[in-house]
């Protein structure tokens, strides 16, 4: 069988596994023809389990070391808010922040931190989650956000309601910043993916709220760009987000989408949701500001199915 008819066949079967989440939703970000260049803007993949997973989408971007060099400092910032255990989705799948580690130790890194500005207890969050296990294991180093003294203040430019914030100062001293949000939904922001995690990187992030939360976090992300932004869909919150109440809040999805902008991941992200991009305002705003393109029909992208 041609690899092209391989990869045709493997999407039609993922279509029918996963239709009763979002047919239209897959069809726009993994159905379309699939292209050789190794250029590639975004990386879809679906099915395996979440280390697999990255292993083969990382893989598809010149691998990990195109990210991380040796002796450099790594920052990963998962989504830690919550106190829920793994089946929850409220929070980053463990295995993947695992994963994500280990392949940066192996690329040479001196340190890889990780952390979240919490918004449960932060000891509850960091154990309940099974991110600090995981951490620990793979030979990571968890450290807190939950201090206001671990802050710095720095200048938006060009803000227009954010004229600075106060950044968690591993943010400014790493070499290398990894964003790893899950995929989910969210009663004030509808969708909390790449761009909405980055509020857990900031202290004053309550007056995101009071002014205008989709605006904030737009320029924000136009200013703090991550090298890497990795974003796990396997188990998926569809409602009830962020928190969620029990796991029958979760669909298991299998999906991750990488990609080193933010705003055409979480309009590649959203599609996979279900919804339009154009229905989230801070994809929109964010676009209009340049920190990135929500147009996925502009991009090289790489689907693969396992």
């Amino acid at each position: 069988m041609k690899r092209r008819d391989f990869i045709k066949k493997s999407i039609s079967a993922g279509v029918a596994a996963t239709a009763a989440v979002s047919v239209s939703g897959y069809k726009s970000v993994l159905a379309s023809q699939v292209q050789d260049s190794s250029a590639y803007d975004l990386v879809a993949i679906k099915g395996g389990e979440p280390g697999e997973m990255f292993n083969k989408a990382i893989e598809a971007l010149g691998g990990i070391g195109n990210f991380v060099k040796k002796g450099q400092k790594v920052l990963v910032k998962p989504n830690i808010g919550w106190d829920a255990v793994p089946e929850r989705a409220a929070n980053t799948n463990p295995a993947l922040i695992s994963e994500i580690i280990k392949q940066c130790l192996n690329a040479g890194a001196k340190d890889v931190y990780v952390f979240d500005h919490t918004c449960n207890e932060w000891t509850y969050c960091y154990k309940n989650s099974g991110i600090e296990k995981a951490v620990k294991d793979a030979g990571g180093k968890i450290v807190p956000g939950n201090s206001e003294s671990y802050y710095q203040n720095v200048k938006i430019e060009n803000g227009n309601l954010l004229k600075e914030v106060k950044e968690h100062e591993l943010v400014l001293e790493s070499d290398v910043f990894i964003n790893v949000p899950v995929l989910k939904n969210h009663n004030a922001a509808k969708l909390s993916i790449a761009m909405k995690n980055l509020m857990g990187i900031v202290w004053d992030r309550g007056l995101w709220h009071s002014k205008d939360l989709h605006a904030c976090i737009a320029e924000y992300a136009a200013y703090r760009k991550p090298d890497l932004n990795v974003i796990d869909a396997y188990n998926v919150m569809k409602r009830n987000g962020p928190r969620g109440v029990s796991t029958a809040d979760v669909l298991k999805m299998q999906y991750q989408i990488i990609s080193t902008d933010m705003v055409a991941a979480d309009a590649a992200s959203t599609k996979l949701f279900g919804q339009d991009p154009d229905e989230i305002r801070y994809i929109t705003l964010a676009d209009e500001l340049k920190a990135g393109t929500k147009n996925l029909d502009n991009l090289n992208i790489k689907r693969i199915a396992l």
